[in-house]
């Protein structure tokens, strides 16, 4: 007979919620996070892609709405941005401030879901960051679009939003080969599809001391997260490949787009 974990394992495998990460955000997954994202590293991959692109537009007061465990945070406070830290998770937000206070800075941070993001925000921003990967959290495309309108709504007239995602289209043409080079680069995590659907790629992560946790994502392809942020009123989005402008399609482990109210 299956064990009560291994039965929670398969009913799990196969769900399609836009709620599902609360699950999936165990206190034990998050504590293991920063070993997946490896900040050092991460640093070394994107260099100073955002803060130049954030510094460029004048962008002064940005909204963190993918906190995580506060990387982009911590690291635009220390580049003299006034950050607002977001996240659907209280965990993750928790881990978050205490990262901040390890390099004696304070994060603000907010609890709040996209969907819902104006009213838990009533203040307007110079840019929105969504990173991280984390739209794709959202299976619902009504979820998406409200989402996105909401971090329209928070943007002052003007503003900009940068979101990135995996590059899917590889992923589901061509099957997964991640260089690791920029995101989730940590040397003591194995990050890999355990199983890959034209509408849920579920991700294993099994960590160093035997431990496995995973997340199911939507696998939203380029063009069609381009369409949606120009259906809700973003203008001028421009895609990069990895940090490059130049790039081929199937080429890039992750896509930037950096979009305009």
């Amino acid at each position: 007979m299956d064990s009560t974990h291994e039965k929670k394992k398969k009913q799990n495998v196969k769900v399609k919620s836009s709620n599902f990460y609360q699950r999936q955000y165990e206190d034990d997954f998050v504590d293991k996070w920063d070993d997946l994202i490896d900040w050092e590293g991460r640093t070394q991959g994107e260099g100073e892609f955002f803060i130049k692109e954030l510094k460029n537009r004048g962008a002064k007061k940005v909204l963190d709405a993918a906190t995580g465990t506060g990387y982009h945070s911590v690291r635009l406070l220390k580049a003299g941005f006034e950050v607002h830290s977001a996240d659907g998770m209280e965990n993750m937000l928790e881990r978050a401030f205490h990262n901040a206070r390890k390099q004696d800075l304070l994060l603000r941070t907010i609890t709040a879901d996209w969907r819902n993001l104006t009213e838990h925000i009533h203040e307007t921003y110079d840019a929105v960051i969504c990173l991280g990967n984390s739209l794709t959290h959202l299976f619902d495309e009504k979820d998406r679009r409200k989402a996105l309108a909401e971090f329209y709504a928070v943007l002052k007239p003007n503003g900009v939003l940068i979101l990135d995602q995996r590059n899917y289209d590889a992923i589901l043409d061509r099957g997964y080969d991640n260089k690791h080079e920029y995101y989730y680069v940590g040397d003591n995590v194995k990050a890999e599809p355990e199983s890959i659907d034209d509408d849920l790629v579920r991700f294993r992560y099994e960590f160093n001391d035997g431990s496995v946790h995973h997340l199911n994502l939507y696998p939203l392809r380029k063009e069609y997260t381009r369409s949606l942020m120009a259906d809700v009123g973003f203008q001028n989005i421009k895609t990069y490949g990895d940090f490059q402008e130049t790039y081929r399609t199937h080429d890039p482990d992750f896509f930037i787009h950096v979009a305009e109210k």
